[in-house]
């Protein structure tokens, strides 16, 4: 192995830690007392729904396609926990989960069935989970009247200061990232990212593992939305969640995920969302004037993404 891809494979393993710990600390330095005054929960309240729909994200981003709905899908979930939540109790995250699943489902048939580009068929399922959102809401709030402690513990339960929710998702990335390095499934789906004619030729089931990516999208949208409503109680259009998609992309970009396919660790995943998540809090913080915050955002992520992301595959990048 060359010094170079000994490097490439460093930078791979330890650059999503090493930025979050980068700009953690310079805002600790900045503002001492941010991490002893309820900084870190705030932190990973903010990073876990980010989190969830990222770790979806890299699963679709590893068989070198992109889910442009899930976040839309997630904000859904968020409305269809509200309105089920009342009449339905425990059994209203389960229905939740289920529907969302079922849409992540019927993408990954579209996108094997009809040879879509998955970036047209997901912009336009973006576009129908949207006017969904609009059209179940009645482009109003709707809150959540009763049996909110079904979901409520997820963040006023703490761990170590940390709300519990986070250590979900945590355990989940875990979880995920066993199942794509120790599973057939899972290094079939890191074939197709490399190379799905290859894949395919090898026996690979390549439209069935297709689906259960875009499956496992839609699940973790579901998840992120439980938590959105967690968190407000309540759901609308454009209310809290609806702003998951970018956010979640950068995640799996700067946890290392390439967006050509093949290469994906939902454990790095989890600092690049804590990363992200810090951008705007650690702006704040410090004190950066709100016009400029968007500003440092882009400029902030643009390197993070060009210290962690992978050269090894591609001498060329798109």
């Amino acid at each position: 192995m060359t010094r170079d891809a000994r490097f490439d494979l460093a930078r791979q393993a330890l650059g999503p830690l090493a930025i979050f710990a980068a700009l953690l600390g310079i805002v600790a330095l900045a503002v001492p007392e941010f991490l002893g005054g309820g900084g870190p929960s705030i932190i990973a309240q903010q990073a876990t729904p980010i989190l969830l729909v990222a770790l979806g994200q890299c699963v679709v981003l590893q068989i070198g396609s992109i889910d442009l709905s899930n976040a839309a899908t997630g904000l859904f979930c968020t409305i269809l926990a509200a309105l089920t939540l009342g009449p339905l109790g425990v059994a209203a995250p389960v229905l939740c989960l289920v529907v969302v699943t079922l849409i992540g489902i019927v993408n990954g048939l579209l996108l094997v069935h009809t040879q879509i580009p998955s970036f047209a068929l997901t912009l336009g399922t973006l576009g129908v989970m949207q006017a969904a959102a609009l059209v179940v809401t009645g482009s109003n709030v709707v809150y959540v009247m009763d049996n909110m402690d079904v979901v409520a513990w997820l963040f006023t339960v703490q761990v170590l200061t940390l709300p519990a929710a986070f250590w979900i998702a945590l355990q989940l990335a875990v979880a995920l990232w066993a199942f794509l390095r120790f599973t057939a499934w899972g290094q079939g789906l890191a074939a197709i990212g490399f190379n799905e004619r290859a894949a395919a030729l090898s026996g690979q089931p390549v439209a069935a593992l297709k689906v259960l990516a875009f499956a496992l999208s839609g699940f973790f949208a579901g998840l992120a939305g439980l938590c959105v409503i967690s968190i407000s109680g309540a759901a609308s259009s454009i209310g809290l969640g609806s702003d998951l998609l970018v956010p979640s992309i950068a995640a799996a970009l700067v946890g290392g995920t390439a967006i050509t396919g093949g290469v994906c660790n939902p454990l790095n995943v989890v600092f690049g969302a804590m990363f992200v998540a810090l951008i705007p809090v650690g702006s704040a913080a410090i004190g950066v004037n709100p016009q400029a915050q968007s500003i440092v955002y882009g400029v902030v992520l643009i390197v993070a993404v060009a210290a962690t992301m992978s050269r090894a595959r591609n001498a060329i990048v798109k």
